[in-house]
């Protein structure tokens, strides 16, 4: 109970400490005279990854690499398969095709980094270090290419903040209010604020899930994998889950999208430097849950491009592979008497009836634009 307890509170103080840091930050760039695209570009962008970043670089100073590791991989496994299979199950879900021309390359090349620097079993510092210095690229270039005021390719949007959203939750200098938290002082204090709830909730939850793990009898790995990533994913479910109902679709996509992106670069980026030795990966996450994560992304391709949009029956089988990844962690985890013949029923049968739907799908969109072309 006092476990629960302490997981619990941590998982509140990092959802509300990512709000405050936000909302404090996005405030502070508007009065120092930053506009609103470029704030949701970034600080928008980086907040909704805060609880991610808190967690892996609590538990890489501790030295809990696993947990880290899990709860990266973890968090990108349910962004893409349970919370925009969800979204999509309330309303199909349309896809800006700036996020299929840009965004999709740049989020399976991160993941395709991963794979090859951990191929030793190990993110080495430097390795740490060329994703950090990939996630710095990709904000310089999203920075400059919303000062171009490239409207055509609405950025903001890709990244999950409603242009609608910006204008009203951003104070701007030319917005007068007598609000303390709109004022410079007052919005330094926000920052403060979420800092300090994102720490704390850090480490209630890295604490509370290591005795989980203990209590369980199951691997940090595990854990991390799964209890850690869906709770620090949950800014991401809630605003796209939101946004879908609201009926913005694409905002929903792109939170997921980028969030993603953010995680790979820069939380294992952040971790990797602060872990001692760089940070271990499981041989479990070498063989198995990497490239699940990767089929994930890899996913997505066909299921954007056919009508550019996730129809509520791909969002359906999204949302079905992640619990039968769960299911199975579960299993192994157990060394249950059903893994085997689980396992059997999804390589044979499950999986390539998917690949052959997504592949319909794929084929049946072609012919329909050809004509037209």
């Amino acid at each position: 109970m006092v476990n629960f307890a302490l997981f619990s509170a941590g998982l509140l103080a990092l959802v509300f400490g990512s709000e405050l840091l936000v909302r404090g930050a996005s405030r502070l760039a508007a009065l120092l005279g930053l506009s609103p695209l470029v704030i949701g570009l970034t600080v928008v962008s980086i907040g909704t990854s805060a609880p991610e970043i808190a967690v892996s670089v609590e538990s890489a100073w501790r030295g809990v690499t696993d947990l880290t590791v899990g709860n990266v991989v973890g968090s990108n496994i349910f962004n893409v398969l349970a919370i925009l299979g969800l979204s999509a199950l309330f309303i199909p879900l349309s896809v800006h095709s700036q996020i299929i021309r840009q965004e999709i390359p740049v989020l399976i090349t991160a993941a395709a980094l991963l794979l090859l620097f951990g191929m030793d079993g190990l993110v080495a510092p430097t390795e740490a270090l060329l994703l950090l210095l990939g996630l710095v690229v990709y904000l310089v270039f999203l920075v400059r290419q919303a000062r171009r005021g490239d409207n055509e390719h609405d950025p903001l949007a890709k990244k999950g903040e409603p242009k609608e959203a910006s204008s009203a939750n951003i104070e701007t200098p030319a917005v007068k209010t007598r609000s303390f938290f709109a004022s410079p002082l007052g919005s330094a204090f926000l920052v403060l604020i979420g800092l300090v709830l994102l720490v704390l909730g850090s480490q209630a939850l890295v604490t509370a899930s290591v005795s989980f793990a203990k209590l369980l009898g199951v691997s940090d790995l595990i854990i991390g994998l799964t209890i850690v990533a869906a709770g620090t994913s949950l800014p991401e479910l809630a605003a796209s889950v939101a946004a879908a109902i609201k009926g913005e679709r694409d905002i929903a996509v792109g939170n997921v999208v980028g969030s993603s992106i953010f995680n790979i670069l820069g939380c294992l980026g952040i971790s990797g430097l602060v872990a001692s030795g760089g940070l271990v990966i499981p041989n479990s996450v070498l063989v198995f849950d990497q490239w699940v994560m990767l089929a994930a992304f890899l996913a997505c391709v066909p299921a954007f491009i056919t009508g550019r949009e996730i129809a509520r029956w791909e969002g359906a089988v999204f949302l079905f592979y992640y619990f039968a990844y769960t299911g199975y962690l579960i299993l192994a985890s157990q060394s249950h008497q059903a893994l085997q013949p689980f396992s059997q029923t999804l390589l044979y049968g499950v999986i390539p009836l998917t690949v052959i739907a997504l592949a319909f799908s794929l084929w049946k969109h072609k012919r329909q634009v050809a004509p037209t072309s």
